[in-house]
């Protein structure tokens, strides 16, 4: 009889179409060997799922792992705005440390696998002249290498022309290996100067063939468009789908016979777009009164025309957002909430966005999924389906990372000492 590494019984596994069938799931030597109504085997381990929902691993699409777990480190950001928090790190990441980044980046992972997140993608601020926070990342980078998929993103916090030094440090950044390029064009001195920064990081991809990952008008200026720059450098580059726009919260605040022009456009790319609805739904607004901003991108549109759309917990504990706990069901469940995504099947659609949609972002399709073959990647969930996974933001039963159980949690068992109904 076939005897294999490790043994699912009993699992519901859930397709991205949503349709869910029975199964049995076969690990052999850290890849999925075999998915059957039933497997008449024996394994080193076996686990009995009990008809538990079977889904592949959780995405994160766009975190700050260098800056997670500072939140009151000098300070409390007391205003809540983005640009009291950008001050605050300017203070803290003066006395960055190697096992200082890397202590609170590796918690934050621990923090995000118990959850079902095997796939991350975090920036990191390359404008401190040591680059103490990108060397540390690097060496998470290969320190989680067998259990997770880590990203790392040169992100410029100050601007690629917003100090003397910065754009040599994003060129050493690339030299040492990240695995994308990044910017913050609304944040350059000038519109000229965003502009620019754009046009450098295009740039920089074709040169050394890097993925692109812009933070883009992550404000509520109606005037900040660097969207539309990046829209037309990927038609005239055709990176497309190796290009990702981050936040755009801009988007949001766009007249509509603007926004609809700009969607004509964005059609013809493969842009990624990356809501980051816990952040965005805090930091944006901050200076209306009433009527108040949501300030978020325009995520149901972008959805309703094709475009891929994924989702950041963004921040965990830090100068821009005090709350979080790296739970990619919390992000989704806020986007059904502030985006309005209320339709069932803009519900399950929310789910995507943390799954298949993030892996699609990250530029990693061919190895995610759950598909004799690949990789044997994949979550466990104490749920029936997507909705009832979003709904009770459902446990995370077992995580199972390449081939191996990686986490395990105890679901919950809540008693009734009351009167009975």
């Amino acid at each position: 009889m076939t005897s294999y590494d490790l043994l699912l019984r009993n699992g519901r596994l859930l397709h991205r179409n949503g349709t869910i069938a029975p199964v049995d799931i076969a690990v052999q030597g850290g890849a999925i060997a075999e998915i059957s109504p039933h497997i008449p085997a024996l394994a080193q381990q076996e686990l009995d799922l009990q008809g538990q929902l079977v889904s592949p691993p959780f995405v994160e699409s766009h975190i700050h792992l260098d800056s997670a777990l500072t939140a009151g480190q000098p300070r409390w950001n007391q205003s809540g705005t983005l640009f009291e928090g950008i001050e605050i790190w300017r203070e803290r990441k003066q006395n960055l440390s190697l096992e200082d980044v890397k202590s609170r980046a590796l918690e934050t992972l621990k923090q995000q696998a118990m959850q079902g997140v095997l796939f991350v993608r975090s920036h990191v601020d390359v404008s401190e002249a040591k680059l103490v926070a990108l060397q540390a990342l690097l060496e998470v980078r290969e320190a989680v290498k067998n259990w997770m998929t880590l990203q790392i993103v040169a992100f410029p916090q100050d601007g690629i022309y917003g100090g003397d030094k910065n754009e040599s440090l994003m060129e050493e950044a690339i030299a040492r290996g990240v695995d994308v390029i990044g910017g913050i064009p609304h944040y350059e001195l000038t519109r000229e100067d965003g502009v620019k920064s754009v046009h450098r990081i295009f740039e920089w991809a074709e040169q050394h063939d890097r993925l692109i990952d812009i933070h883009c008008d992550e404000i509520d200026d109606d005037h900040s468009r660097f969207l539309e720059v990046m829209t037309a450098c990927a038609l005239r580059t055709d990176l497309g789908s190796r290009v990702t726009a981050s936040h755009t919260t801009a988007f949001g605040s766009y007249n509509n016979a603007y926004a609809y022009k700009l969607l004509g456009f964005l059609q013809r790319t493969q842009i990624n777009f990356v809501c980051n609805p816990l952040i965005n739904i805090t930091l944006q607004g901050r200076t209306d009164t009433y009527p108040k901003r949501r300030g978020l991108t325009r995520v149901k549109e972008l959805w309703q025309q094709g475009m891929n759309v994924s989702l950041g917990h963004d921040c965990i504990l830090d100068p821009w957002y005090s709350l979080g706990t790296g739970n990619m069901l919390d992000v989704a469940a806020m986007l059904v909430h502030v985006g309005q995504m209320t339709g069932s099947a803009e519900i399950d659609a929310c789910y995507n966005m943390v799954t298949w949609q993030g892996a699609k972002t990250l530029h990693l399709e061919e190895q995610y999924g759950i598909a004799v073959g690949k990789p044997a990647n994949l979550i466990v969930l104490d749920a029936s389906d997507r909705f009832d996974a979003l709904r009770r933001r459902a446990p995370v039963r077992y995580v199972v990372s390449r081939g191996k159980v990686l986490a395990s949690t105890e679901v919950p068992s809540p008693q009734w000492y009351g009167e009975q109904p």
